[in-house]
């Protein structure tokens, strides 16, 4: 077992069981390259407060320089035998510079360089999110562009309702997207990236006088920009992980918002109804039955938002009876904030490529148009404008309706005297214009197109 930043007091060796039990290696080596950047300001700061010489910080960050390029260039392998990755970093270091790298843990604890290497990655991963939610929300507008012309069924409680445009109805989507996107923007910016916590009780060295100096010279090395802030609160700087439910939250929704997508789409591309045609490209088949074309990405997108919802609840369920200040529960808020990520970032990709390929079936759409309960509100405004109380006409076009399924008769076939039974303010010229969908959508004002 490689060497641990901890165990002077312990005079066993850890049994093998705690060592595997305990270890995170196995998911938290996603946060290497920001533990380094971490490491990095944190050697700086040593120096301005003279518990570094100059050539002691020079030589570690040039050490710790080295590992961040391996990291990003993907030649960083850790292994299993490490406890987590800052522990591997830590002697990584200390294979280069011996005896020198152990400095770089004075006035720091895991405590606080976990967090601000979980914080950092966040601050990283948000962005990318954010444009993939637009590379989704382009996809959307140009299908919607492309098929502004066609006008659908809409649908409360799954029952035809009001005929709407197809490019309103997607975008409904759009709005869920830019919602989103404001989320995680707020999100981050509920974000602060802070050093200096220790264990918990802070440490000696005033941190917020060197930050500035640490910062520019990273940003030198590494051209990436880093806001320090300080410490208002050294406890609750190592204890909160708000940011991560924060997080999950936010990607819960958007999880959401992308279920509801693809429970559209799957109605849509049934043979029931036909809306749809899915290219084969984003299709599966079956094993046995040898006609099937299977939508199963969406299925999987609809299925994978149970399990945001799960890392929501596990790590809320974690934090909620912890006293202050760190425990080692936390360590199980990285697995569901990094599955969260992934399982969002794959499905905007996939589901950006798979709305380029929907081509719709305007013949089938037409024919579910003819359904006349689509205009029954279009007939109720009709009677209103004849100054016929709201309540009283609801009640006329209930009655309408009923006749013609009852009777099996449409309504724009029947005679006037028959229409007339039901009010003397139908005209049958005039109501017959309203059984158009074209004629439904315009009548809409109230609608920003």
């Amino acid at each position: 077992m490689a060497k641990k930043l901890w165990g002077g007091r312990f005079s066993k060796k850890t049994d093998p069981l705690v060592e595997e039990f305990t270890k995170s290696i196995q998911y938290d080596y996603k946060l290497a390259r920001y533990d380094l950047i971490g490491s990095m300001l944190h050697t700086l700061i040593l120096a301005k407060s003279g518990y570094l010489s100059s050539d002691e910080s020079s030589k570690l960050v040039k050490g710790l320089k080295s590992i961040y390029e391996r990291a990003t260039k993907g030649s960083f392998k850790p292994g299993s035998k490490d406890e987590d990755i800052h522990t591997y970093i830590q002697n990584e270091l200390q294979k280069k510079l011996g005896d020198l790298a152990l400095k770089l843990h004075t006035a720091r604890s895991r405590n606080d360089q976990v967090v601000f290497a979980t914080k950092l990655y966040c601050l990283y991963a948000i962005p990318k999110l954010q444009k993939e939610i637009l590379v989704l929300a382009i996809s959307i507008i140009g299908v919607a562009k492309k098929n502004k012309h066609i006008v659908i069924p809409g649908f409360t409680h799954l029952q035809h309702a009001q005929p709407v445009y197809l490019k309103d109805y997607l975008g409904t989507y759009i709005e869920m997207l830019k919602r989103d996107e404001k989320r995680l923007e707020k999100v981050a910016s509920n974000i602060n990236l802070t050093m200096g916590a220790g264990a918990l009780a802070g440490t000696p060295i005033e941190a917020s006088k060197y930050n500035i100096t640490a910062v520019k010279v990273v940003k030198d090395l590494l051209g990436i920009n880093i806001n320090l802030t300080t410490n208002l609160n050294s406890l609750d700087a190592v204890s909160d992980r708000d940011f991560v439910i924060e997080i999950i939250n936010a990607l819960s929704i958007i999880a959401m918002h992308l279920s509801r997508l693809a429970e559209d789409l799957i109605i849509w591309s049934t043979k029931e109804f036909g809306f749809i045609e899915i290219d084969e490209s984003f299709c599966t088949g079956s094993s046995l039955m040898p006609q099937k074309k299977n939508p199963d990405v969406l299925e999987l997108v609809r299925g994978y938002a149970s399990r945001l919802y799960g890392n929501l609840v596990s790590v809320l369920t974690m934090m909620k009876g912890l006293p202050l200040t760190y425990n080692r529960d936390m360590q199980l808020d990285k697995e569901p904030l990094f599955n969260s990520f992934e399982i969002v970032s794959s499905e905007l990709k996939v589901l950006a490529g798979l709305i380029k390929t929907l081509k719709f079936n305007e013949e089938r759409i037409k024919e579910q148009l003819k359904d006349e309960s689509l205009y029954a509100t279009d007939l109720v405004y009709y009677l209103v404008d004849k100054k016929i109380p709201f309540k009283e006409a609801h009640t006329i076009i209930g009655k309408l309706v009923k006749y013609s399924l009852d009777n099996e008769i449409q309504i724009k076939d029947m005679p006037e005297n028959l229409l007339k039974k039901f009010s003397n303010k139908i005209v049958k010229k005039e109501i017959i214009k309203l059984f158009d969908p074209l004629v439904s959508v315009k009548s809409k004002k109230s609608i920003k197109r």
